[in-house]
């Protein structure tokens, strides 16, 4: 399955972008996606991520800001963002897991990834 990501861009604090996702190569509805991104110098880390069952799942840092949803019928996973902040600044990157497993924002078990897009908040 190959995934690749789109929408980033450069925005101000307070201002808001949503993200896709791209699945082909197989059907959306045998994985669960996750996003993740990587801020400068720090690891990669898990926000959010969306099983076949519409099960959710994000981190307490973007947790009310964040809103990650899928289309099946389209084969695209979306995340939109409100409210960012600086540190919110990173390439933003999604995964395809195998549906149903619990899966949620741990790194572990996300075996396709895209190749990220960049999202930059300016204070």
């Amino acid at each position: 399955v190959q995934l690749v990501e789109s929408g980033g861009d450069s925005v101000q604090a307070g201002g808001s972008l949503k993200l896709s996702c791209t699945v082909s190569g197989a059907a959306l509805r045998r994985y669960c996606i996750g996003w993740f991104r990587r801020a400068p110098d720090k690891e990669l880390e898990g926000i959010a991520a969306i099983d076949n069952d519409g099960s959710t799942a994000y981190r307490d840092s973007v947790n009310w800001r964040f809103t990650v949803s899928r289309d099946n019928s389209k084969n695209q996973v979306y995340l939109e963002m409100n409210d960012l902040r600086p540190e919110d600044t990173a390439i933003y990157y999604c995964a395809a897991g195998p549906a149903y497993y619990g899966l949620g924002i741990r790194i572990m078990g996300y075996s396709d990834w895209g190749r990220g897009t960049q999202v930059t908040v300016s204070s």
